[in-house]
């Protein structure tokens, strides 16, 4: 026979404090002193006692659950992202729900049913693109929504970006003072914004620099698609001398391609430049030059707007857009000592 759930009055009694005390020990964020709390935790762990959240649920109205909305988990940007997202929702007493249907850039009208069935009391879109129709459904569920490295066009929903427009035009300039002069672009998927506007900065860049693009291949932040598009480039009548991926996982494709298919001396023959900063761009196989996406301000942000989002009703949306950095390793060739910045 399965065995009784122990109750949190039967905690209550064991560590002679009165229930609710018990309630304010396993409730984030509610007063109880030291002592308190190791009373009742180690009652709790002598009876085996485990609050019941969906039944706090369903007391309070409250599921205490976001929703992230995620395409594709590859690029490891993203797992890094969630990492830090879910410590930081968690030390607020909130707890992520992770939706991902890798392959399907516009999944998430898919799901939406199933996303709004958790009672989800926000939702966090990240590396998907969201229709105005999911959006508006979840605005009259009374759910937030939330950009998270996205931007829309549309004013009405929060986001949570980095300068991306910023980030390509120090690129362009990095690239041009350097001694490059065909100097390719690795395009992402072209519906996102991060897309978007890092070409459009890296454009302006060229432009500022007196440059043209020299070639445009789309790789559209997958691996194989930017293998491909790195063999099309470097099979030109004319190769690029630099190439900028619009993120580090396809820049480590190109990278690859250019060593093993086509014997290239990186950056002697070719400089690779990325966008995010991962952690693999730092390790000495790579030692990949790219812009430095500042995710820890970018996670504190975004909780700092939901938190706000979910304690005021009807609050206006908020758009953070945070600096980025340049970080120059050995995938690229440098500008001369004075030029460079």
């Amino acid at each position: 026979m399965p065995k009784e759930p122990v109750t949190s009055l039967e905690v209550a009694r064991l560590a002679g404090v009165s229930r609710s005390a018990v309630s304010r020990v396993f409730t984030p964020g509610a007063s109880a002193s030291p002592k308190m709390v190791e009373q009742v935790m180690r009652a709790a762990d002598q009876l085996g006692y485990r609050p019941n959240a969906l039944a706090r649920s369903l007391i309070t109205g409250s599921s205490r659950i976001i929703g992230l909305v995620v395409n594709y988990l590859e690029n490891q940007f993203y797992p890094e992202a969630l990492s830090q997202l879910s410590d930081a929702m968690r030390a607020h007493g909130y707890h992520l729900l992770v939706f991902s249907r890798p392959g399907s850039a516009d999944f998430a009208d898919d799901v939406l049913e199933e996303i709004l069935d958790y009672q989800v009391e926000a939702v966090v879109m990240a590396s998907a693109s969201m229709s105005s129709g999911l959006a508006e459904r979840c605005r009259a569920a009374g759910v937030s929504v939330l950009l998270f490295n996205r931007r829309r066009d549309e004013p009405q929903f929060s986001s949570v970006t980095s300068d991306n427009i910023g980030g390509g035009r120090r690129i362009a300039e990095f690239l041009v003072a350097g001694g490059h002069r065909r100097i390719a672009y690795v395009a992402g998927y072209a519906d996102a914004s991060t897309q978007r506007d890092r070409e459009n900065g890296f454009l302006e860049g060229l432009a500022a620099a007196g440059a043209l693009l020299h070639a445009r291949e789309c790789g559209e932040f997958n691996f194989e698609c930017a293998t491909d598009a790195a063999r099309r480039l470097l099979r030109l009548a004319e190769p690029p001398d630099a190439i900028f991926a619009a993120n580090d996982h396809m820049a480590f494709a190109v990278m690859e391609t250019a060593r093993s298919e086509f014997g290239l001396r990186i950056p002697e023959e070719l400089s690779i430049v990325g966008y995010d900063d991962v952690p693999l761009a730092s390790w000495p196989s790579f030692s990949l030059t790219t812009v430095r996406q500042p995710l820890p301000d970018m996670v504190a942000a975004t909780v700092e707007i939901l938190l706000h989002q979910l304690a005021t009703e009807d609050a206006p949306a908020q758009h953070a857009v945070l600096p980025s950095t340049l970080v120059i390793r050995s995938s690229s060739r440098c500008p001369p000592m004075e030029d460079a910045t």
